[in-house]
């Protein structure tokens, strides 16, 4: 079986940086490759730090974007979406879609935009966010649903990151904790 490549934006890896658990990252099936323009985006000493870590540990791979294939859809996706998307999140979407790779990316509008205009339509099982790496961490038993709910209560109380879901237990098992 080959290896899964995941190419992470920067939304979804500052969420595993600001609560220091790159390790999470590494744990994940996947092999996850950062952009340099999503490394760019890694702007706080502490979460540079993490970052770096993490690349010694080798949870993750930072790749320069210089296939030409890459440098060119990078170019014209700029061209036509620069004015709503980042660097670092059209970097990811040029190198997932030429390398038909998983997009890790939480950010609405490029989710919105990769689904409906730039490539990804025929393919949104392509595109993974911080949620869907946490369930799978909770189902390989890396983490147990404790464990991920209070992280959850972490990035929501703390780092300004609320998940649309009341509770992981959702989408382990399509209920809800009332129920």
């Amino acid at each position: 079986m080959s290896q899964l490549h995941v190419i992470v934006d920067a939304s979804v890896l500052i969420n595993f940086l600001r609560i220091d658990r790159m390790d999470l990252i590494g744990a994940h099936p996947g092999s996850f490759i950062v952009t340099d323009k999503v490394a760019d985006e890694i702007s706080y000493p502490d979460q540079k730090s993490r970052y770096k870590a993490a690349l010694s540990s080798g949870y993750l791979v930072q790749q320069k974007i210089d296939d030409p294939l890459e440098v060119e859809q990078f170019l014209r996706l700029n061209l036509k979406y620069g004015q709503h998307l980042g660097a670092g999140e059209l970097s990811a979407i040029a190198v997932a879609l030429n390398r038909n790779c998983l997009l890790a990316i939480d950010d609405n509008r490029a989710v919105k935009d990769a689904l409906r205009k730039i490539g990804f339509s025929n393919r949104p099982d392509r595109i993974i966010r911080t949620q869907d790496i946490v369930v799978e961490l909770i189902k390989r038993g890396y983490l147990t649903l404790e464990e991920a709910e209070s992280i959850k209560v972490d990035w929501e109380t703390n780092h300004r990151f609320a998940l649309k879901i009341s509770s992981f237990r959702e989408l382990l098992y399509g209920t809800s904790r009332a129920e």
